[in-house]
């Protein structure tokens, strides 16, 4: 079993840190060796040894279509004939960008970016020209990318890993970042009145993502807006994972709350390596060379990624967000009282085409609480689904992912696993 992916990653980590180039992908802390892709379609993977997976992790989220959707395929291939790469303007990224602005109530124009840690970085330097002050309220256990004033109590893999969040980052990188609990809006209260003369920003995953899948408690969200507004700092909307997913506006739209950025990952490249920041056009007027504000990238609004972001939100305006999220929630559901009915405490909370499997008593608002989520539990689960061919991320820090591409039979393959699972006593 998983022999060639064993050889690959023997082979891997003589060449590549930890032989993989992004770190949770090593599985270590689910007990595991790494799956070596070897292609995907729909919403499946086949590894290099045969085995075919139903995917719920999709590329940690952009791929909403599904592997090898047949719009974007195509666009893609067309676009391949005109070459890879111009470092120069191409058609393609005017027409994205109009689309990008058109759906997103909180943009009025963007910049095309190569990742979303690329885009946050750049948002966040964009918000301190704005105000000219330096400091910028994270909540602990958000995931930004790894740029250095975000790497301070981050969630995802370096909650995984168990890493120190700054290794490596001077002290003075991340003196300015003032950390808060996620739905603490009375802690978020206090650190503004404190600090709040030299607040340039808050950055806020709108829907946490990286610590498991904990959505925002009522009110905190209006309470970010309010106190940004209030102390004329920016609210700086991370919508790598939630936007056109939690709605096809993300979820500016769906909580009808108005960021001044927002910054984007791959969903907008229908997967391929590609970011976006964008937001009121008088911030974006400071961004070069429209204002004094640098950022550059060769890649940026690469005609592949254009052509591919083109087609998939092209189509995802012709899609059922609501049937989607009751397919998830429908499925989620079973599965969380499957788990429950082998005596393990399980919380299962959704939102939109988002899932997460939490192993505690009680529900978790913040990522203090899913640190204290039974790991034990979620190894015993992960390893065994996987084992029954079914795609999870390796983490229970991450959250699962579903896509229009996936069908009841999908669902009943994976709720058929779960109830196949025994848990250690």
């Amino acid at each position: 079993m998983d022999d060639r992916s064993r050889e690959l990653y023997e082979a891997a980590c003589a060449l590549i840190p930890g032989g993989v180039n992004s770190p949770v992908r090593a599985c270590r802390n689910v007990e595991s060796l790494p799956l070596f892709i070897a292609e995907a379609h729909g919403a499946h993977l086949k590894d290099v040894d045969g085995r075919v997976y139903v995917d719920f992790v999709l590329s940690w989220g952009p791929m909403i279509l599904g592997h090898d959707e047949p719009s974007v395929t195509a666009a893609l291939r067309e676009a391949v004939g005109r070459g890879t790469s111009y470092g120069a303007p191409c058609p393609a990224e005017v027409e994205l960008a109009k689309e990008v602005v058109a759906a997103m109530p909180g943009l009025e124009m963007v910049r095309m970016v190569n990742s979303g840690t690329e885009a946050a970085m750049s948002a966040l330097r964009l918000a301190r020209a704005v105000t000219g002050r330096d400091k910028v309220v994270k909540f602990i256990g958000c995931y930004h990318g790894h740029a250095d004033p975000f790497l301070a109590a981050a969630g995802s893999g370096v909650a995984t890993l168990s890493i120190p969040g700054t290794p490596g980052v001077p002290k003075a990188v991340v003196e300015d970042t003032l950390l808060v609990p996620y739905n603490d809006l009375e802690a978020a209260t206090a650190c503004f009145q404190k600090h709040g003369e030299h607040i340039a920003a808050v950055i806020v995953e709108p829907v946490a993502a990286n610590m498991g899948l904990v959505p925002p408690l009522p009110g905190f969200l209006e309470g970010l807006r309010q106190l940004t507004e209030e102390y004329r700092s920016l609210l700086i909307f991370d919508e790598v994972i939630t936007g056109f997913r939690l709605a096809y506006g993300g979820a500016q739209a769906r909580f009808g709350i108005d960021p001044d950025l927002t910054c984007f990952g791959k969903i907008i490249g229908g997967g391929l390596p590609v970011g976006a920041f964008g937001g009121k056009r008088r911030y974006m007027e400071r961004v070069a060379p429209a204002g004094d504000v640098y950022q550059a990238g060769t890649l940026s609004g690469n005609p592949l990624a254009m052509a591919a972001g083109l087609a998939t939100l092209r189509r995802l305006k012709t899609e059922d967000y609501a049937a989607l999220e009751a397919h998830t929630a429908a499925f989620a559901k079973e599965l969380a009282d499957i788990l429950r009915a082998k005596g393990v405490p399980v919380q299962m909370p959704t939102i939109a085409s988002m899932f997460c499997p939490f192993f505690s008593e009680t529900p978790v608002t913040n990522f203090e609480q899913s640190k204290k989520c039974d790991q034990k539990l979620f190894t015993a689960f992960y390893k065994q689904m996987r084992a029954a061919g079914i795609y999870l991320a390796p983490s229970g820090f991450e959250t699962g992912m579903v896509s229009f591409a996936h069908t009841k039979d999908d669902f009943d393959r994976a709720l058929e696993a779960a109830r196949a699972v025994k848990f250690p006593a």
